[in-house]
């Protein structure tokens, strides 16, 4: 199961902190870039391993896209 964790501010999912995917576990380094859509949140990360990705939280379905770049 794929998950993002996040530290929320002023609304769920303002800061993802670590996320599995694929049964790994990565924490968050750095948040290269966000934005919103009318659909969605989006985040592109840099993990500490090296990693990046694209997450994209969905708020009407509570659901998140985790994309590895």
């Amino acid at each position: 199961m794929d998950i993002v964790e996040c530290h929320s501010g002023s609304s769920y999912s303002d800061k993802p902190v670590a996320l599995t995917w694929q049964g790994e576990r990565y924490l968050v380094a750095d948040i290269l870039s966000q934005g919103r859509t009318p659909e969605a949140k989006w985040f592109k990360i840099r993990t500490t391993d090296g990693e990046f990705f694209n997450l994209s939280y969905y708020e009407k379905s509570d659901s998140w896209l985790i994309q590895n770049l």
